[in-house]
Protein backbone atom coordinates (compact mmCIF):
# COMPACT_ATOMS: atom_id res chain seq x y z
CA UNK A 1 0.00 0.00 0.00
CA UNK A 2 1.66 3.16 -1.23
CA UNK A 3 0.76 6.83 -1.17
CA UNK A 4 2.13 9.32 -3.72
CA UNK A 5 5.36 10.92 -2.57
CA UNK A 6 3.70 14.35 -2.54
CA UNK A 7 1.40 13.12 0.23
CA UNK A 8 4.19 11.95 2.52
CA UNK A 9 4.15 15.35 4.26
CA UNK A 10 0.53 14.72 5.28
CA UNK A 11 1.40 11.26 6.56
CA UNK A 12 4.30 12.72 8.56
CA UNK A 13 2.09 15.42 10.11
CA UNK A 14 -0.52 12.74 10.90
CA UNK A 15 2.05 10.81 12.95
CA UNK A 16 3.29 14.09 14.47
CA UNK A 17 -0.24 15.00 15.58
CA UNK A 18 -0.58 11.64 17.33
CA UNK A 19 2.75 12.14 19.12
CA UNK A 20 1.77 15.68 20.20
CA UNK A 21 -1.54 14.44 21.62
CA UNK A 22 -0.14 11.59 23.69
CA UNK A 23 2.84 13.58 25.01
CA UNK A 24 1.04 16.82 25.83
CA UNK A 25 0.84 17.84 29.52
CA UNK A 26 -2.48 19.69 29.00
CA UNK A 27 -5.83 19.06 27.34
CA UNK A 28 -5.26 22.03 25.05
CA UNK A 29 -2.06 20.50 23.70
CA UNK A 30 -3.86 17.20 23.22
CA UNK A 31 -6.58 19.02 21.27
CA UNK A 32 -3.98 20.67 19.03
CA UNK A 33 -2.49 17.26 18.26
CA UNK A 34 -5.92 15.79 17.49
CA UNK A 35 -6.71 18.68 15.14
CA UNK A 36 -3.39 18.28 13.33
CA UNK A 37 -4.08 14.56 13.06
CA UNK A 38 -7.55 15.16 11.61
CA UNK A 39 -6.48 17.81 9.09
CA UNK A 40 -3.63 15.59 7.91
CA UNK A 41 -5.89 12.60 7.31
CA UNK A 42 -8.46 14.42 5.16
CA UNK A 43 -6.02 15.02 2.23
CA UNK A 44 -5.04 11.34 2.46
CA UNK A 45 -8.71 10.41 1.90
CA UNK A 46 -9.11 12.56 -1.21
CA UNK A 47 -6.18 11.15 -3.17
CA UNK A 48 -8.34 11.12 -6.31
CA UNK A 49 -11.10 13.42 -7.50
CA UNK A 50 -13.91 11.05 -6.67
CA UNK A 51 -17.37 11.81 -5.29
CA UNK A 52 -17.19 8.84 -2.89
CA UNK A 53 -13.86 10.01 -1.43
CA UNK A 54 -15.14 13.59 -1.12
CA UNK A 55 -18.29 12.46 0.65
CA UNK A 56 -16.32 10.31 3.06
CA UNK A 57 -13.91 13.20 3.75
CA UNK A 58 -16.79 15.59 4.45
CA UNK A 59 -18.53 13.14 6.81
CA UNK A 60 -15.27 12.47 8.62
CA UNK A 61 -14.54 16.19 8.97
CA UNK A 62 -17.98 17.03 10.37
CA UNK A 63 -17.92 14.24 12.96
CA UNK A 64 -14.36 14.98 14.05
CA UNK A 65 -15.08 18.73 14.22
CA UNK A 66 -18.08 18.04 16.46
CA UNK A 67 -16.06 15.83 18.80
CA UNK A 68 -13.14 18.30 18.84
CA UNK A 69 -15.41 21.23 19.73
CA UNK A 70 -16.95 19.17 22.55
CA UNK A 71 -13.48 18.13 23.70
CA UNK A 72 -11.97 21.65 23.88
CA UNK A 73 -15.08 23.26 25.40
CA UNK A 74 -15.19 20.59 28.12
CA UNK A 75 -11.47 20.89 28.85
CA UNK A 76 -11.92 24.60 29.65
CA UNK A 77 -14.19 23.60 32.55
CA UNK A 78 -11.98 20.76 33.76
CA UNK A 79 -10.68 22.54 36.86
CA UNK A 80 -13.94 24.19 37.94
CA UNK A 81 -16.38 21.37 37.12
CA UNK A 82 -14.26 18.23 37.15
CA UNK A 83 -17.02 15.60 37.16
CA UNK A 84 -19.16 17.07 34.39
CA UNK A 85 -16.18 18.09 32.30
CA UNK A 86 -14.52 14.68 32.49
CA UNK A 87 -17.75 12.96 31.39
CA UNK A 88 -18.05 15.20 28.32
CA UNK A 89 -14.37 14.67 27.49
CA UNK A 90 -15.01 10.93 27.69
CA UNK A 91 -18.02 11.24 25.36
CA UNK A 92 -16.02 13.28 22.84
CA UNK A 93 -13.28 10.65 22.80
CA UNK A 94 -15.85 7.87 22.36
CA UNK A 95 -17.20 9.78 19.35
CA UNK A 96 -13.70 10.04 17.89
CA UNK A 97 -12.99 6.31 18.16
CA UNK A 98 -16.49 5.38 16.88
CA UNK A 99 -17.50 3.52 20.01
CA UNK A 100 -21.18 2.78 20.60
CA UNK A 101 -23.55 4.56 20.87
CA UNK A 102 -21.54 7.00 18.69
CA UNK A 103 -20.59 4.42 16.05
CA UNK A 104 -23.14 5.44 13.40
CA UNK A 105 -20.68 7.42 11.25
CA UNK A 106 -17.91 4.86 11.05
CA UNK A 107 -19.37 2.31 8.53
CA UNK A 108 -20.58 5.14 6.28
CA UNK A 109 -17.17 6.79 6.19
CA UNK A 110 -15.41 3.45 5.68
CA UNK A 111 -17.62 2.71 2.67
CA UNK A 112 -16.08 5.65 0.78
CA UNK A 113 -12.43 4.86 1.52
CA UNK A 114 -9.78 2.82 -0.24
CA UNK A 115 -8.01 0.02 1.64
CA UNK A 116 -4.92 2.02 2.78
CA UNK A 117 -7.21 4.66 4.32
CA UNK A 118 -9.31 1.89 5.90
CA UNK A 119 -6.22 0.67 7.73
CA UNK A 120 -5.26 4.19 8.87
CA UNK A 121 -8.71 5.11 10.19
CA UNK A 122 -9.03 1.79 12.03
CA UNK A 123 -5.63 1.89 13.74
CA UNK A 124 -3.46 5.03 13.71
CA UNK A 125 -6.39 7.46 13.84
CA UNK A 126 -7.69 5.76 16.98
CA UNK A 127 -4.35 5.57 18.79
CA UNK A 128 -4.26 9.11 20.25
CA UNK A 129 -7.92 9.18 21.45
CA UNK A 130 -7.49 5.79 23.11
CA UNK A 131 -4.37 6.89 24.96
CA UNK A 132 -6.20 10.04 26.10
CA UNK A 133 -9.06 7.78 27.18
CA UNK A 134 -6.67 5.76 29.32
CA UNK A 135 -5.72 8.98 31.19
CA UNK A 136 -9.32 9.24 32.42
CA UNK A 137 -9.45 5.73 33.88
CA UNK A 138 -8.87 6.93 37.45
CA UNK A 139 -12.51 7.83 38.04
CA UNK A 140 -14.92 4.96 38.92
CA UNK A 141 -17.82 6.68 37.15
CA UNK A 142 -15.83 7.04 33.93
CA UNK A 143 -14.73 3.41 34.13
CA UNK A 144 -18.38 2.29 34.42
CA UNK A 145 -19.37 4.48 31.44
CA UNK A 146 -16.50 3.01 29.44
CA UNK A 147 -17.57 -0.55 30.24
CA UNK A 148 -21.18 0.24 29.29
CA UNK A 149 -19.96 1.64 25.98
CA UNK A 150 -17.80 -1.48 25.52
CA UNK A 151 -20.84 -3.75 25.95
CA UNK A 152 -22.85 -1.71 23.43
CA UNK A 153 -19.94 -1.71 20.99
CA UNK A 154 -19.57 -5.47 21.28
CA UNK A 155 -23.24 -6.15 20.58
CA UNK A 156 -23.82 -3.52 17.90
CA UNK A 157 -20.54 -4.30 16.14
CA UNK A 158 -21.43 -7.99 16.03
CA UNK A 159 -25.06 -7.58 14.95
CA UNK A 160 -24.27 -4.86 12.43
CA UNK A 161 -21.93 -7.11 10.48
CA UNK A 162 -24.62 -9.70 9.78
CA UNK A 163 -25.93 -9.87 6.20
CA UNK A 164 -23.27 -7.48 4.94
CA UNK A 165 -21.78 -8.07 1.49
CA UNK A 166 -19.46 -5.05 1.37
CA UNK A 167 -16.04 -5.93 2.72
CA UNK A 168 -15.33 -2.44 4.04
CA UNK A 169 -18.52 -2.46 6.11
CA UNK A 170 -17.65 -5.90 7.45
CA UNK A 171 -14.23 -4.58 8.50
CA UNK A 172 -15.91 -1.47 10.00
CA UNK A 173 -18.30 -3.43 12.22
CA UNK A 174 -15.46 -5.81 13.10
CA UNK A 175 -13.39 -2.79 14.18
CA UNK A 176 -16.26 -1.60 16.38
CA UNK A 177 -16.41 -5.03 18.00
CA UNK A 178 -12.65 -5.14 18.55
CA UNK A 179 -12.85 -1.64 20.01
CA UNK A 180 -15.04 -3.03 22.79
CA UNK A 181 -12.29 -5.47 23.82
CA UNK A 182 -9.72 -2.68 23.76
CA UNK A 183 -11.93 -0.42 25.89
CA UNK A 184 -12.26 -3.15 28.51
CA UNK A 185 -8.48 -3.57 28.36
CA UNK A 186 -8.02 0.21 28.80
CA UNK A 187 -10.12 0.13 31.98
CA UNK A 188 -7.96 -2.70 33.36
CA UNK A 189 -4.37 -1.98 32.36
CA UNK A 190 -2.41 -0.09 29.71
CA UNK A 191 -0.25 -3.05 28.76
CA UNK A 192 -3.27 -5.22 27.88
CA UNK A 193 -4.80 -2.82 25.40
CA UNK A 194 -1.42 -2.01 23.83
CA UNK A 195 -0.85 -5.73 23.19
CA UNK A 196 -4.36 -6.10 21.78
CA UNK A 197 -3.99 -2.98 19.62
CA UNK A 198 -0.63 -4.10 18.22
CA UNK A 199 -1.81 -7.59 17.28
CA UNK A 200 -5.07 -6.26 15.80
CA UNK A 201 -3.15 -3.69 13.72
CA UNK A 202 -0.82 -6.32 12.27
CA UNK A 203 -3.70 -8.65 11.39
CA UNK A 204 -5.66 -5.81 9.79
CA UNK A 205 -2.57 -4.68 7.86
CA UNK A 206 -2.21 -8.12 6.29
CA UNK A 207 -5.89 -8.19 5.29
CA UNK A 208 -6.16 -4.65 3.92
CA UNK A 209 -2.90 -4.86 1.97
CA UNK A 210 -4.03 -8.11 0.34
CA UNK A 211 -7.47 -6.73 -0.51
CA UNK A 212 -5.82 -3.61 -1.92
CA UNK A 213 -3.71 -5.74 -4.25
CA UNK A 214 -6.80 -7.68 -5.34
CA UNK A 215 -8.91 -4.47 -5.57
CA UNK A 216 -11.78 -6.37 -3.97
CA UNK A 217 -14.52 -4.37 -2.24
CA UNK A 218 -17.40 -6.85 -2.18
CA UNK A 219 -17.67 -10.59 -1.66
CA UNK A 220 -18.37 -11.10 -5.36
CA UNK A 221 -15.21 -9.15 -6.29
CA UNK A 222 -13.20 -11.33 -3.95
CA UNK A 223 -14.52 -14.59 -5.33
CA UNK A 224 -14.24 -13.60 -8.98
CA UNK A 225 -10.68 -12.35 -8.72
CA UNK A 226 -8.20 -14.04 -11.06
CA UNK A 227 -5.43 -13.59 -8.50
CA UNK A 228 -6.93 -15.83 -5.83
CA UNK A 229 -5.81 -19.42 -6.30
CA UNK A 230 -7.12 -22.26 -4.15
CA UNK A 231 -4.15 -21.95 -1.80
CA UNK A 232 -4.53 -18.17 -1.47
CA UNK A 233 -8.26 -18.57 -0.81
CA UNK A 234 -7.47 -20.96 2.03
CA UNK A 235 -4.86 -18.62 3.52
CA UNK A 236 -7.21 -15.63 3.30
CA UNK A 237 -10.03 -17.60 4.91
CA UNK A 238 -7.85 -18.60 7.85
CA UNK A 239 -6.74 -14.98 8.22
CA UNK A 240 -10.36 -13.88 8.53
CA UNK A 241 -10.82 -16.46 11.28
CA UNK A 242 -7.73 -15.05 12.99
CA UNK A 243 -9.30 -11.58 12.86
CA UNK A 244 -12.42 -13.06 14.44
CA UNK A 245 -10.33 -14.49 17.28
CA UNK A 246 -10.70 -18.20 16.61
CA UNK A 247 -8.10 -20.39 18.34
CA UNK A 248 -5.36 -21.36 17.65
CA UNK A 249 -4.66 -18.36 15.38
CA UNK A 250 -2.84 -15.21 16.47
CA UNK A 251 -6.03 -13.17 16.86
CA UNK A 252 -7.07 -15.38 19.78
CA UNK A 253 -3.98 -14.57 21.90
CA UNK A 254 -5.05 -11.06 23.09
CA UNK A 255 -8.61 -12.30 23.72
CA UNK A 256 -7.15 -15.18 25.71
CA UNK A 257 -5.30 -12.70 27.92
CA UNK A 258 -8.45 -10.62 28.40
CA UNK A 259 -10.59 -13.67 29.24
CA UNK A 260 -8.12 -14.78 31.92
CA UNK A 261 -7.98 -11.29 33.47
CA UNK A 262 -11.76 -10.85 33.48
CA UNK A 263 -12.25 -14.29 35.09
CA UNK A 264 -9.72 -13.44 37.80
CA UNK A 265 -11.52 -10.13 38.48
CA UNK A 266 -14.97 -11.81 38.56
CA UNK A 267 -16.25 -9.77 35.61
CA UNK A 268 -18.48 -12.62 34.44
CA UNK A 269 -21.43 -10.55 33.18
CA UNK A 270 -19.14 -8.41 31.04
CA UNK A 271 -17.32 -11.51 29.81
CA UNK A 272 -20.64 -13.08 28.79
CA UNK A 273 -21.47 -10.15 26.51
CA UNK A 274 -17.96 -10.06 25.04
CA UNK A 275 -17.87 -13.78 24.25
CA UNK A 276 -21.39 -13.72 22.82
CA UNK A 277 -20.45 -10.90 20.46
CA UNK A 278 -17.24 -12.71 19.51
CA UNK A 279 -19.26 -15.78 18.49
CA UNK A 280 -21.55 -13.63 16.34
CA UNK A 281 -18.59 -12.04 14.57
CA UNK A 282 -17.16 -15.48 13.93
CA UNK A 283 -20.47 -16.39 12.29
CA UNK A 284 -20.26 -13.76 9.55
CA UNK A 285 -16.59 -14.59 9.00
CA UNK A 286 -17.50 -18.26 8.68
CA UNK A 287 -20.07 -17.34 6.03
CA UNK A 288 -17.24 -16.00 3.85
CA UNK A 289 -15.02 -18.99 4.58
CA UNK A 290 -17.76 -21.52 3.71
CA UNK A 291 -18.36 -19.78 0.37
CA UNK A 292 -14.64 -20.03 -0.39
CA UNK A 293 -14.66 -23.74 0.45
CA UNK A 294 -17.71 -24.40 -1.75
CA UNK A 295 -16.20 -22.54 -4.70
CA UNK A 296 -13.06 -24.70 -4.57
CA UNK A 297 -15.19 -27.37 -6.25
CA UNK A 298 -15.02 -26.66 -10.01
CA UNK A 299 -18.50 -28.15 -10.55
CA UNK A 300 -20.06 -25.58 -8.21
CA UNK A 301 -18.01 -22.64 -9.56
CA UNK A 302 -18.94 -23.00 -13.23
CA UNK A 303 -20.15 -19.41 -13.43
CA UNK A 304 -17.01 -17.94 -11.86
CA UNK A 305 -13.85 -16.85 -13.58
CA UNK A 306 -11.26 -19.56 -14.06
CA UNK A 307 -8.80 -19.75 -11.21
CA UNK A 308 -5.43 -21.21 -11.92
CA UNK A 309 -4.50 -23.86 -9.38
CA UNK A 310 -0.83 -23.63 -10.31
CA UNK A 311 -0.30 -19.91 -9.80
CA UNK A 312 0.56 -19.59 -6.13
CA UNK A 313 1.80 -16.10 -5.49
CA UNK A 314 3.95 -15.90 -2.37
CA UNK A 315 2.97 -12.31 -1.59
CA UNK A 316 -0.37 -13.22 0.00
CA UNK A 317 0.94 -16.04 2.27
CA UNK A 318 3.90 -13.89 3.35
CA UNK A 319 1.64 -10.98 4.28
CA UNK A 320 -0.60 -13.23 6.32
CA UNK A 321 2.07 -15.40 7.92
CA UNK A 322 1.78 -13.40 11.17
CA UNK A 323 -1.74 -14.77 11.67
CA UNK A 324 -0.41 -18.31 12.07
CA UNK A 325 2.16 -17.55 14.77
CA UNK A 326 -0.54 -18.28 17.35
CA UNK A 327 -0.56 -21.92 16.26
CA UNK A 328 2.84 -22.25 17.97
CA UNK A 329 1.34 -21.23 21.34
CA UNK A 330 1.21 -24.81 22.79
CA UNK A 331 4.95 -25.12 22.07
CA UNK A 332 5.98 -21.87 23.80
CA UNK A 333 6.72 -23.59 27.17
CA UNK A 334 8.99 -26.07 25.36
CA UNK A 335 10.93 -23.25 23.69
CA UNK A 336 11.62 -21.37 26.92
Amino acid sequence: MKFPYSYMIFFFSLILGTIISISSPSWFGAWVGLELNMMSFIPLITLKMNSYYSEAALKYFLIQALSSSLFISSSFLFISFYSVSSIFILLSLLLKIASAPFHFWFPQVMEGLNWPQVFLISTIQKLAPMILLSYLMINPILIKLTLISAILSALLGALGGLNQTYLRKIIAFSSINHMSWMMVAISLSDIFWLIYFSIYSLILLSITSSLFNLQAFTLSNLMQSDNTSSFNSLVFSLTLLSLGGLPPFTGFIPKWFMIQVMVQMNMFILLFFMLTSALITLYFYLRIVIIFIILLNPILSYNMKYKSKTSMSLSLPLKMSFNFIGMLTPFYPLLI
